[in-house]
């Protein structure tokens, strides 16, 4: 079990360049628009270029930097800086990729073009979306992006985090820290039990007579064995889980008076109310006519090219790429693969065999750290998980073990980020 993750571990961010094919040309001519400088896009345009030296690249990012959602639940812990989470683009740009900060307003299919915030429109002969995630604003009553300003999400690293992390700081002693988890297929499933796990470390440390409250639309959770084992051991009696089933569901929220309202009529008061509101892809996904009825974009599962439109892939957390899970790891080992499908197209090559892998790396407590591991391969059209890959933590593991686990989910971002932006972490 450890042998596999440690070896996972390892070869981390860098797992899909061993299944790529030796470097290849494509047409100089061509141009490869890339949307979204996150973990899924900004791997896609460095990895292209790796594959083509000639094709002309673009990666569209309206933030100068990029802020990652893995690990900043370590920042609401006061385990992690703010600018530690922010990673650049100056490397990429020294590997000859066009970098424009703006945002992808629209996408015309048939003509091949995107449109700019700044009004600028792009030609692409192939086009890679990385849009991660929207919210569906109103999918919980009185839940808006108005509401968001009293309630964060957070769900979106940025000025939701820093909101979050400013309304822990002043919440008195003895208060209660309530989050909603919503229904349907969202964005990281660990991340928020990581998050109450590292909001209990802070209020420990800081407000040792406060509460949390997860009221969840859901009956179980990943690693919720080892999530709970967790708590019982480091913060005994300060986290209470509410499942589906003992009226969980949150189905209305008055985020100024910082309460929520389950479906039995039960009202929660909070005085820090965290609510992740219920998602879909990204809009530009929409606009490019990929999504489906869910909200979000079927792909090829050999390939991560639309599965209802040629030409446009996608990445991330805005496909439906069940078994992989929508993760930052996912996001880096798909874009990996795409770079190489488009790479042979435009060499007129076949592309190689599609090859995944994820590991999530969860914090309890700064030296209790847990993961899930999976490997995937592409089958007609689908991913699917290879049998006997993988793997969760071991429950009753001990302080060494724990500890460990920690050490590779840092040597895990470190990683990552130098491989995807070329920066420390």
């Amino acid at each position: 079990m450890i042998a596999r993750r440690s070896i996972l571990q390892g070869i981390g961010a860098g797992i899909g360049a061993f299944a790529l094919p030796s470097l290849v040309r494509g047409q100089g001519a061509a141009h490869v628009v890339v949307v979204g400088g996150g973990f899924g896009g900004a791997t896609a345009a460095r990895y292209l270029r790796r594959l083509d030296p000639a094709v002309r690249i673009t990666l569209v990012e309206p933030n100068e930097r990029f802020v990652t959602c893995p690990f900043s639940n370590l920042y609401l812990a006061g385990l992690r800086d703010w600018d530690s989470l922010g990673h650049g683009f100056d490397d990429l740009r020294a590997q000859g990729i066009e970098v424009i900060h703006a945002r992808a307003e629209d996408v015309d299919a048939t003509a091949r073009t995107v449109t700019l915030s700044d009004g600028a429109r792009l030609n692409w002969d192939r086009l890679v979306l990385s849009p991660g995630i929207d919210f569906r604003w109103n999918g919980i009553e009185g839940y808006d992006e108005a509401a968001a300003e009293f309630a964060p999400h957070a769900w979106k690293a940025g000025p939701q985090t820093r909101l979050l992390r400013t309304q822990l700081e002043v919440m008195e002693d003895g208060g209660t820290f309530a989050m909603v988890v919503p229904q349907g297929a969202f964005r990281c499933p660990p991340g928020p039990y990581e998050r109450a796990s590292m909001v209990a470390h802070y209020l420990k440390a800081n407000k040792p007579r406060s509460k949390i409250l997860i009221l969840d639309s859901q009956d179980k959770f990943s690693k919720q064995a080892l999530f709970q084992q967790g708590w019982d051991a480091l913060y005994p009696g300060m986290i209470e889980w509410v499942s589906l089933s003992d009226d969980g569901l949150v189905e209305q929220v008055d985020a100024s008076a910082r309460e929520a309202v389950t479906g039995f009529g039960n009202v929660h008061k909070a005085d820090v109310l965290n609510v992740i509101p219920p998602q879909k892809a990204g809009l530009i996904a929409e606009r490019a006519g990929v999504t489906d009825d869910t909200g979000w974009v079927p792909v090829d599962g050999d390939r991560f090219e639309s599965a209802r439109v040629p030409g446009i892939f996608v990445l991330g957390d805005a496909t439906i790429a069940a078994p992989m899970p929508k993760s930052g790891f996912a996001a880096n080992t798909q874009g990996k693969v795409a770079a190489a499908v488009i790479a042979a197209e435009l060499a007129g090559r076949e592309a190689p065999r599609a090859s995944y892998a994820n590991t999530c790396y969860s914090l309890i407590g700064p030296d209790y750290g847990i993961s899930v591991a999976g490997v995937y391969r592409g089958e007609n059209g689908r991913v699917v998980e290879i049998e006997g890959s993988g793997g969760v933590s071991p429950l009753d593991a001990g302080a060494d073990f724990r500890q460990a686990e920690a050490d590779y989910g840092a040597g895990w971002y470190a990683a990552i980020c130098a491989d995807i932006w070329g920066t420390q972490a």
